[in-house]
């Protein structure tokens, strides 16, 4: 018996649904999938198509229970990224991200910013061996950087224009956000 191109394509999309019906292959396929997708850099923002952020008064808390004060970040590039520990697309991003943290933690100020208890997130960031900033919101972010999608990532410049603003997963560490976060800082 001869089996046709149609019988095993609709036999893999069987198995495929099936892998994506039990939840023990779910995530690691859902990670893998945005793993592919995030090997783009996100798009810079025309400089006309920028909005500035309008307010700075945005309370965080880390994960040690120190308060950060968003106003500390004025005249500084800054990098924000709304996740949470069970998002695929959050988890496929995280290497890049933590690979970009290591290298311009010291220029840039990098903001991680769950709304999960940071039992939950400490034990995440050190179940993947990430040392990422995390913070939680005491109070609302500012309506520039807030998103109903996960994740959502934010690199604003000195002056308070939002640069980058990408929902959904990206390579975050590509040349193209390096050289941009290059050009931030020396402007």
């Amino acid at each position: 018996m001869k089996i046709k191109k149609p019988q095993v394509y609709n036999l893999l999309l069987l198995v495929f649904i099936v892998l994506m019906i039990l939840p023990q292959t779910r995530k690691p396929i859902q990670i893998g999938v945005h793993s592919i997708l995030g090997l783009f850099s996100p798009s810079i923002k025309n400089i006309e198509d920028r909005t500035q952020i309008s307010t700075y008064n945005w309370q965080l808390l880390d994960v040690n229970s120190h308060q950060f004060d968003f106003n500390e970040t004025k005249g500084k590039v800054v990098f924000v990224n709304l996740w949470a520990t069970w998002c695929p697309p959050c988890i496929a991003e995280m290497p890049n991200m933590q690979k970009i943290y290591q290298d311009y933690g010291d220029k840039v100020t990098f903001l991680f910013v769950s709304n999960e208890k940071s039992t939950k997130v400490s034990a995440f960031l050190n179940k993947k061996n990430l040392t990422i900033p995390a913070y939680y919101p005491i109070t609302n972010n500012p309506k520039e950087i807030s998103s109903t999608s996960i994740p959502a990532t934010y690199i604003i410049d000195k002056k308070g224009f939002i640069v980058v603003e990408k929902i959904g997963v990206a390579n975050w560490n590509s040349d193209v956000v390096r050289e941009l976060l290059d050009q931030l800082l020396s402007e």
